[in-house]
């Protein structure tokens, strides 16, 4: 799967996520931050899953109705966990993030937000 991670992300997350097979992008390479739409905007024209620990995607996407391939939104989990988290989530909702899912993933539950008119769905079991 393609991945852009903010540079908020934990850079080293890369790493683990390319060994196994995701085509991952870090934010934090390039040489100037360019801001929140323009990351996104670049996430959608790759057709990238964007991950971050930022909370104003989700509104870009749902306010100002932005265009995206996913949002997986990390909340909570120290540098070292955040490719875990994201690898675990990317193989449980992968295809609904493409779909435009917009996923939040705290310890212990998991929020999908799926495309259309307000739906949300919690587990109450997660990345932990």
């Amino acid at each position: 799967m393609k991945v852009l991670l903010d540079s908020c992300v934990w850079g080293k997350a890369a790493g683990p996520l390319r060994l196994l097979g995701h085509d991952v992008v870090w934010a934090g390479d390039w040489p100037r931050d360019p801001g929140d739409e323009e990351i996104l905007a670049r996430a959608f024209a790759e057709e990238r899953v964007l991950v971050t620990l930022d909370k104003d995607f989700g509104e870009l996407a749902i306010l100002r109705n932005l265009r995206h391939f996913g949002i997986l939104r990390l909340v909570g989990f120290r540098a070292g966990k955040q490719a875990e988290v994201c690898a675990a989530v990317l193989a449980s909702h992968g295809a609904e993030l493409l779909a435009g899912a917009l996923i939040t993933a705290e310890r212990g539950r998991l929020r999908v937000r799926t495309p259309g008119p307000s739906t949300a769905d919690e587990l109450d079991e997660g990345p932990n």
